[in-house]
């Protein structure tokens, strides 16, 4: 059985059962093709079965690798963008103490992150902490010349091998890339680094349970099997049936399809623990990617209540009626914090005196829900019981699965990309790189 639970009801006013339901055929066809690898993009349907095909062989070894890490590093940069690295960094934050401070009283490296941006000063301040600290590096790309990671790898390699020594910094390097091809693969054979694989059939939205997120997430010290057994679970139970009144990976599918062609055209994911924030960030590409392609697709939003009802609570309240809310829900936290008696009371505060911090944020979590409801905005609901490596593996394979049925439901191929390309193109042309005259000529006449 799955621990995740997910809920409509707050949905019901503005959507009929009837609409939702009448996607059933499509939905059997599509969980058929995606079994199946007859749908649109089906050569890059290999993360379907990841969690269970995984090599015990290659867990040992990222395992292996992880411990080696852990042992050189006070801190550990993963050098990524995209899929690349969101995966991974949802799970560690999530995972992970809220505080730096504490971070390092755990007794593994600090996480740091690069290849994600093209900040001077971000890069420079990275270097000035590698400086004081022993480090060790991940460097995420299947071609190796994406230009973000390439350039942030380029900076830290070049401070590594001075800080330690050529000899020394193939020890201190991981390069997660393809199998046989590209720029960091053939850099990698050249210098020694060890390698993991990024497999072909799985892209890098999809890859956060492939090496591109286990290594990482395994070198912050967390169980990647637990992780990858809770994905089993989903994937496992989403086997079973495409039924949407069984399985929530259909449910969510085609609420949020019905929700879309009654205008519901944005969707906001809610969660009500920080932790969490580069969980909605790594949905956010998932979804954003997946979808929006060919004029069609609803756009992924984000926020991270209660600070965010102090800021977009207004627009989502009271704005535009082309909004839906899915709050990812966490019953359980990690602490118990109760509530002081004050005497003066002077915040008026004593009428929740006694009561724990959880509670009063499910109440703010419950009262939010039934006032959007009331303002206009259909609501559903992502239950988990806690955050553990066990209930964000089956959030993964949820969120993945769903994404492909979603997709296909749109009429779309929810597996490539074609549209990242164009900003490149104008960079590449304006930098002034070789091969790119035609285009620099074009925009120099354009501007």
């Amino acid at each position: 059985m799955i621990q995740l639970k997910f809920s409509y009801k707050n949905a019901l006013n503005f959507v009929g059962k009837q609409d939702i339901f009448k996607y059933q055929e499509a939905i059997d066809s599509h969980f058929l093709a995606i079994r199946e690898r007859t749908g649109r993009g089906n050569d890059f349907l290999g993360w379907t079965d990841l969690p269970s095909a995984i090599d015990e062989a290659l867990i040992g070894k990222i395992e292996a690798a992880a411990i080696r890490f852990r042992e050189k590093s006070e801190v550990s940069v993963v050098v990524g963008i995209g899929g690349s690295y969101l995966g991974a960094r949802a799970v560690i934050e999530a995972l992970s103490p809220h505080f730096n401070l504490l971070k390092k009283k755990a007794g593994n490296p600090v996480m740091l992150f690069a290849g994600n941006n093209i900040s001077e000063d971000y890069l420079a301040e990275l270097l000035q902490v590698l400086d004081e600290k022993e480090y060790t590096l991940t460097v995420i790309s299947k071609s190796g010349t994406t230009t973000e990671p390439a350039l942030a790898f380029r900076l830290l390699r070049d401070h590594m091998e001075k800080k330690y020594g050529k000899a020394a910094t193939k020890q201190r390097i991981i390069a997660i890339t393809d199998k046989e091809k590209g720029a960091l693969k053939q850099l990698a054979d050249e210098e020694g680094y060890e390698t993991f694989v990024v497999p072909d059939d799985v892209g890098g939205r999809y890859s956060v349970l492939t090496p591109v997120g286990l290594l990482p997430i395994a070198i912050a010290g967390f169980d990647i099997r637990k992780l990858l057994k809770g994905a089993q679970n989903m994937a496992a139970f989403s086997a079973t049936s495409s039924k949407i009144d069984v399985n929530p990976v259909a449910t969510y599918a085609a609420v949020r399809n019905a929700l879309y062609t009654k205008g519901k055209t944005t969707e906001i994911m809610v969660n009500y623990e920080p932790r969490l924030f580069y969980f909605t960030e790594w949905w956010k590409q998932l979804y954003g990617e997946s979808e929006g392609k060919e004029n069609k697709g609803i756009f992924p939003a984000g926020v991270s209540n209660t600070t965010d009802l102090h800021s977009m609570g207004q627009y989502i309240q009271e704005g535009m009626r082309n909004l839906f809310e899915t709050v990812l829900s966490v019953e359980q936290s990690q602490h118990e914090l109760r509530i002081p008696d004050d005497e003066a009371n002077l915040d008026k505060l004593n009428y929740i005196a006694g009561k724990r911090i959880n509670e009063v944020n499910h109440m703010a979590e419950l009262g939010t829900t039934l006032a959007h409801v009331d303002g206009g905005v259909p609501n559903l609901k992502v239950n988990i019981p806690e955050i553990s490596e066990n209930t964000l593996g089956e959030a993964i394979y949820f969120y993945e699965m769903a994404c492909a049925v979603s997709g296909y439901l749109l009429g779309i191929n929810p597996f490539d990309q074609p549209g990242v390309e164009a900003y490149k193109r104008n960079m590449f042309a304006l930098l002034g790189k070789p091969g790119f005259e035609k285009e620099t000529e074009a925009i120099r006449r354009k501007l």
